[in-house]
């Protein structure tokens, strides 16, 4: 669940949308009382069967607005039978969903299981057999489930498509028309994305049966609420800049574009003394969400990421995106940038251009519709946001105080950090080189099971 800034509907109820007892119930004891806009625009023509298209930002309060009504509808399941299926693009995505709509299918007897790559099949495999009713799954590995004969899609009536644009931009509609095609033709389908042409104007057309169209806030990431920096800056500098800009703005998210790119800077941050976690795709499930939780939980100030935060992620208060390096595309800025001004709330996002990526960022501009100078680092310009670090837990302090020495002689010769900012005024632009390959889509089976357990 998502959207806790999102404005509510103070004289309407979960009750009064048709929601059973039980469940509101169990929403009163997470302190969950009145729906948000999209909750109440969706959920009463959901719950009587109606397919739904609804074209809604990250952090409307969409997992509920689906979520409620699917729990209310579904059929008790058979073994390796589930009877509603929820797709999503990312296994974060899936985990969130799941650990949102988990508490409240319990308090009616239902089951609720999440399936992504990059994680052992054994448990899958179990709970399949034992049978679970709301199927929570990446394309990927629900499609290699498939092939194993772990489950079979016949008895499937509702079907959730969730950031179906996001999908769609990974590469993954063919694959979840292949998926829905196995599901009975007679299903209910509810289809919630930002946007709503190109690919998923096709899902909708071809899948939906006259669905209730419901659109909820701008068509996407209104870009114009943000504050928009582009710094002129070098390599050896960047890092101080990230840091002093994640002290003013308190909970930020920090992009990179390898693996190998998040991992220095966090052996740069660390160095530096800032408050922070890293996330990409080489890490293992387990790491991914102690990343995740540590972040969310407000014991980290900074996520470090590859783009693969960039998408389904949702926690609030981001107060600044930092392009470490650059993005990929117009696309993608806006895909970064949209972790922050959510749900009504401004933000600031700043770029740290090298001399040679100017070029680049001015056509990243104009994909995106912005147009702003280079400047030189000014931090004091940055609006200051209070920040309370959560301290950590037990078991974080036992593994920071096992890893520290090793960390410390690892980074021994990492340059420590100027004591002053105001270097920061006329940082001197330097060449800088790029590395790592551009990643490539593909339709095909086996690259759509790697992207699953990469993402």
């Amino acid at each position: 669940m998502s959207g806790a800034t999102q404005k509510r509907h103070s004289l309407v109820r979960f009750s009064d949308l048709g929601i059973d007892y039980h469940l509101v119930e169990e929403l009163r004891t997470k302190g969950i009382i009145e729906p948000f806009e999209v909750q109440c625009e969706a959920i009463p023509d959901a719950i009587l069967g109606r397919d739904i298209c609804c074209r809604a930002p990250t952090g409307s309060g969409k997992t509920l607005a689906f979520g409620l009504p699917l729990i209310a509808r579904t059929a008790e399941a058979k073994p390796k039978r589930p009877t509603s299926l929820i797709l999503t693009p990312t296994r974060e995505l899936a985990e969130q969903i799941r650990n949102v709509l988990e508490p409240l299918a319990r308090s009616v007897g239902l089951g609720v299981l999440s399936v992504y790559g990059g994680t052992p099949y054994g448990g899958q495999l179990r709970s399949l057999k034992r049978g679970v009713e709301i199927l929570v799954a990446c394309p990927g590995r629900l499609l290699d489930l498939l092939d194993r004969g772990a489950l079979h899609l016949d008895d499937v009536d509702i079907v959730v498509l969730d950031e179906a644009d996001r999908m769609a931009d990974m590469g993954f509609m063919d694959p979840v028309c292949s998926i829905i095609d196995k599901c009975l033709p007679n299903r209910q389908t509810i289809l919630f994305s930002a946007t709503l042409d190109n690919d998923v104007a096709e899902i909708v057309k071809s899948y939906q049966n006259n669905p209730v169209k419901i659109e909820i806030g701008p068509e996407e990431v209104s870009i114009e609420s943000m504050q928009h920096l582009f710094w002129k800056t070098n390599s050896r500098s960047k890092a101080d800049i990230s840091s002093y800009i994640t002290e003013k703005c308190g909970r930020s998210i920090i992009f990179c574009r390898t693996r190998a790119g998040v991992n220095r800077l966090g052996d740069e941050m660390k160095v530096i003394g800032s408050s922070f976690t890293t996330l990409h795709g080489g890490m293992n499930q387990g790491q991914r969400d102690r990343s995740m939780k540590k972040f969310s939980g407000g014991r980290a100030r900074v996520l470090i990421a590859t783009d693969v935060a960039s998408r389904g992620i949702d926690v609030s208060d981001i107060g600044c995106v930092i392009n470490f390096d650059p993005p990929e595309n117009g696309k993608a800025y806006k895909h970064r940038s949209g972790r922050t001004a959510r749900a009504g709330s401004t933000g600031t996002v700043v770029s740290l251009v090298q001399r040679s990526q100017q070029r680049r960022y001015r056509r990243i501009q104009n994909e995106a519709g912005i147009k702003c100078k280079f400047t030189d680092p000014k931090v004091e310009i940055l609006e200051e946001r209070e920040f309370v670090l959560t301290p950590p837990n037990e078991s974080e302090r036992r593994s920071n105080s096992r890893g520290s020495r090793k960390h410390n002689k690892r980074n021994r010769g990492v340059r420590k950090r100027s004591q002053s900012s105001s270097r920061y005024h006329n940082s001197g632009p330097q060449h800088g080189r790029r590395k790592g390959k551009r990643n490539r889509k593909s339709r095909s089976r086996n690259k759509l099971r790697k992207a699953d357990s990469r993402a």
